[in-house]
């Protein structure tokens, strides 16, 4: 039986310390060497819903999205992504953990062009020459873009804000299904598994909740600037 110390075995927070600037895309160290193949993988899920607003029109934030490789990689620093294919990247996220056990969290997502009816769908795919240390994840998320006459859109602003907008801005919402199974090493394992995954869904959904903050403002950020448009400020976001 695993003495369970509140002192040694507390939730890792997400947090900057964990996007380490010598995490590389090489082999991750070894947490898990009695970790076998016929262990069951325990799964932890979130469900994750948010919007951006990008201040034009509809058609210029597509054409922006669709063309991917000139901003992807850069706003998702300081994490690290490489190039797959047309469309796809490995992302090395960083790494995180709890109960004194980390690990490395690295993903293959590939950005799909948009559908028919203008929906974005970002998926899991595989990273070559890769097999991850002991977890696996099933990445979800799919995105909408939708066009906002400004003075709608601006209603309760100030004049003088609402003076700097286009006559359209454009709203994208998406929703994020996220799974990740992890075979824990023997001293995880012998824990209350309702602990285990209640502590792996509060930190998996602190974990996106960092990321999606920090990826939604560079993207904004980077949009606007590329493009010489202003970015005022939502004078009701804090």
């Amino acid at each position: 039986m695993v003495k369970q110390n509140s002192a040694e075995y507390q939730t890792v927070e997400a947090s900057d310390e964990n996007y380490h600037p010598d995490a590389s895309f090489g082999p991750p160290e070894s947490q898990n060497a009695d970790v076998g193949a016929e262990v069951e993988s325990i799964w932890f899920h979130t469900h994750f819903e948010d919007s951006m607003e990008m201040y034009a029109d509809a058609e210029m934030v597509a054409q922006h999205l669709n063309n991917h490789k000139n901003w992807f990689q850069q706003c998702a620093l300081p994490m690290k992504a490489e190039p797959i294919g047309e469309n796809g990247y490995d992302l090395l996220i960083g790494r995180f953990g709890a109960f004194g056990y980390r690990v490395e969290a690295r993903i293959g997502l590939e950005l799909l062009p948009p559908d028919d009816e203008g929906g974005y769908l970002i998926k899991t795919i595989p990273v070559p020459n890769y097999t991850s240390p002991g977890y696996e994840v099933n990445f979800r998320s799919a995105m909408k873009l939708v066009e906002i006459p400004s003075d709608e859109f601006a209603a309760d602003w100030p004049a003088s804000e609402r003076a700097k907008l286009p006559p359209a801005i454009t709203s994208a919402s998406w929703k994020l299904d996220l799974a990740v199974g992890v075979c824990f090493p023997k001293f995880i394992r012998s824990m209350s598994q309702p602990l285990i995954e209640k502590t792996g869904d509060a930190l998996l959904q602190k974990i996106i909740k960092q990321v999606n903050r920090r990826l939604t403002y560079k993207t904004q950020v980077l949009f606007h600037e590329s493009l010489g448009i202003p970015f005022p400020k939502n004078p009701n976001k804090h």
